[in-house]
């Protein structure tokens, strides 16, 4: 606070001058309150526009099921779709994303992932066969040597093939013994509309799964937001 020193000043005008000072003093206590209230109000302002990567502050994940690659497919009153095996071993789900904010792309490309899960597995089940073995000094059976002699013969069972060849989730990808289970699926990544291809053949008619869509927005530093969706499938 400001104070004059009234020694110095005749007494008639003291009392004035110290008057306006302290006027002078609220009047810099009123502004400097006034300017902090209008910067927490700016900063808060700046925080709610940052709370949701997405414009219009909301985030949306929409998907369905290609009818031009499945012409008929329909979901049902329960929530199920029914999709009929037409000669094609697959079926094509659709998305569409909620735009980014401009600080949540790079480049114009958005930061956005969209993983597919499901819970059917293809699985080889109860194959046995016998393959010959022929051996790199053996005979031919003729004279121009295209035609090897068998030396014996050995069965495979699925056992073995599975070492070799682990079982396949209908979304496109593989699991074994050291997968992380964090890293399973398949991924569409930086794509405002992400497209899947999802196994299906006429030996999977009857059957019935699940498949689960996880959508991120902005998978970097900041806000970001996360949307699940899932698909009850029936194959007829």
């Amino acid at each position: 606070m400001i104070n004059f020193d009234c020694n110095s000043m005749f007494k008639k005008d003291c009392k004035f001058i110290n008057t306006l000072f302290k006027l002078m003093n609220n009047i810099f206590k009123y502004m400097f309150i006034f300017f902090l209230i209008l910067y927490s109000c700016e900063n808060e302002e700046e925080n709610q526009i940052d709370l949701s990567p997405c414009l219009n502050e909301e985030c949306s994940a929409n998907f369905w099921i290609d009818p031009l690659v499945s012409p008929g497919v329909y979901e049902d009153e329960n929530g199920y779709w029914h999709i009929e095996h037409q000669g094609y071993n697959y079926f094509t789900i659709q998305g569409e994303l909620s735009r980014l904010k401009e600080n949540y792309e790079i480049n114009g490309v958005p930061l956005v992932s969209t993983a597919y899960d499901s819970n059917y597995w293809i699985w080889i089940d109860g194959v046995t066969f016998t393959v010959p073995l022929y051996s790199l000094f053996g005979f031919f059976y003729d004279d121009e040597f295209n035609n090897p002699i068998p030396v014996g013969n050995e069965t495979i069972t699925i056992e073995n093939m599975a070492n070799n060849f682990p079982p396949l989730n209908i979304v496109g990808y593989s699991y074994e013994p050291n997968s992380q289970i964090d890293n399973l699926g398949t991924y569409s990544n930086y794509n405002y509309e992400p497209r899947q291809q999802i196994f299906f053949d006429n030996q999977m008619v009857g059957d019935t799964a699940k498949i689960f869509i996880r959508t991120i927005f902005n998978t970097d530093l900041g806000p970001s937001e996360e949307i699940n969706n899932e698909f009850n499938i029936i194959f007829e």
